[in-house]
């Protein structure tokens, strides 16, 4: 009976889950309820079926649906791997999705960075389509005081380029069969990634310019803080690794969950270094359109 129902195959058919229609509902609710939110702070409505959804709550209660169908569905995924569900085939297709979600992530910023280029390097077009406060004609624009890169904002890289150093050191760490090593390395990491977050709110909180009434603001906060927003997310993933790390999750040989965190990190890194280079040191000088 035992090999009656042993595996006879490399793939893993999965069990009837809630999880996918769930939480595609809720991410789509949350959508609407973005909406409803940025419409209940500046005062409009947001009128679907005769409801006023230009409320907080709609968002509010969507999110914390989707973090608990995300958090179960991950969960599943962990019992997957410790009932020997992720053979090589399975760890193979994994990893090519995980590939496929960080290149999803690539084109995100890239959006950013040509909204960006596209006012800094032709700020007289950018005047004629918006406002002339908004650029005045040269990058940055007129009246914007901008950050010196070389203090808060070479002190966040060198952070953030540690942090990959550690979270390295705890990937091969764990290929060693170093636990001890690796908890270190996930610790520091996680601890680095928090100091990074912490740094940029307090950059946030002493800019001189805000995110409305300039492009140069708007184009700013919005590529930075998706960064911020993405460390806080691999944050996140790194410190769920260092829980299972020291429940006794993950071998050298299966560690896909880790590995996985690992790339995440560091594309994360490469971002911050893109952002380092054309925001904060070529943003800062960049004079055209005289």
């Amino acid at each position: 009976m035992a090999e009656a129902h042993g595996k006879t195959h490399d793939y893993h058919i999965l069990d009837p889950s809630p999880w996918p229609i769930v939480t595609s509902a809720a991410a789509f609710v949350m959508a609407i309820g973005a909406i409803g939110l940025l419409k209940w702070r500046v005062g409009q409505e947001l009128l679907l079926g005769g409801v006023d959804l230009a409320q907080p709550w709609l968002f509010v209660a969507s999110l914390v649906v989707l973090l608990y169908c995300m958090g179960a569905w991950w969960t599943d995924v962990v019992k997957e791997a410790h009932e020997g569900h992720h053979t090589p085939v399975v760890g193979l297709h994994l990893r090519y999705g995980m590939i496929l979600f960080i290149a999803s992530e690539v084109m995100f910023f890239v959006a950013w960075f040509w909204a960006w280029f596209d006012a800094a390097l032709y700020p007289n077009e950018a005047k004629q389509v918006m406002r002339a406060a908004f650029t005045g004609g040269v990058w940055p624009p007129h009246g914007v005081e901008t950050f010196d890169p070389w203090h808060l904002p070479l002190l966040n890289t060198m952070i953030l380029l540690l942090s990959g150093t550690t979270v390295t050191w705890a990937h091969h760490a764990l290929i060693e069969g170093d636990r001890a090593s690796l908890k270190q390395g996930l610790g520091l990491t996680v601890i680095l990634g928090f100091l990074f977050t912490c740094l940029q709110a307090y950059e946030y909180a002493h800019a001189h310019f805000g995110f409305s009434g300039s492009i140069y603001g708007a184009s700013f906060f919005m590529a930075t803080g998706f960064h911020g927003f993405h460390v806080i997310v691999g944050t996140i993933f790194l410190a769920v690794c260092l829980i299972r790390a020291s429940a006794g999750h993950f071998t050298p040989k299966q560690h896909f969950g880790f590995e996985a965190a690992t790339w995440y990190w560091h594309f994360v890194d490469v971002v911050w270094l893109f952002l380092f280079v054309c925001i904060y040191v070529l943003g800062r000088g960049m004079v055209a359109g005289h």
